[in-house]
């Protein structure tokens, strides 16, 4: 099999993320708005690409006031840099159905590079016929390394937002047209 462009099924794909809040709590919150392209080859994984582009102003925390400011300057400044992209450069194995992505991550119009610890879910067909493959990712970022820097020391001690955000993506993409 070679190379093929998979469509990503947003109805059954999300991108999450966790930071601390306080020290000892966490937010959860999610993109609303993304998407992408998923060029998978089954029999050779090492040469699947992966390409999304998230919509800034779409974060949700389920919290409007926080939401408004993790888009102003502080953090995404969405107003700015309207587009989170993530481009993979290449794929490694690490073991049965487990790879690292490996590609660049560019917020705030700043690029690093990550590597996302991605779990090939196998493939199936939904209850309408259609063919999909599955995929679960995980990987963690410091946010200060991409511009977004506010914080507020805390009376206690520690600081107000951790560094430190985990991210979560779980992928259904649909077969291509035959």
């Amino acid at each position: 099999m070679a190379l093929k462009t998979w469509q990503i099924d947003r109805a059954h794909s999300d991108i999450f993320f966790t930071v601390r809040h306080m020290v000892i709590s966490k937010v959860r919150g999610r993109f609303q708005k993304w998407d992408g392209t998923l060029q998978f080859d089954e029999e050779n994984p090492a040469n699947s690409k992966v390409d999304i582009t998230i919509d800034a102003a779409s974060i949700d925390t389920n919290e409007p006031k926080r939401d408004a400011h993790l888009r102003s300057a502080d953090f995404l400044d969405a107003e700015q840099h309207p587009n989170l992209t993530f481009k993979s450069t290449r794929v490694e194995a690490k073991g049965k159905d487990k790879f690292l992505l490996h590609g660049d991550l560019t917020i705030r119009k700043v690029t690093r590079p990550v590597a996302i610890d991605v779990e090939y879910l196998g493939k199936a067909k939904d209850p309408w016929g259609q063919q999909k493959v599955l995929f679960s990712g995980k990987v963690s970022i410091q946010r200060e390394e991409f511009g977004a820097t506010w914080n507020q020391a805390l009376e206690a001690g520690g600081v107000l937002v951790g560094k430190n955000v985990d991210i979560e993506i779980e992928i259904q993409a649909l077969a291509p047209a035959a």
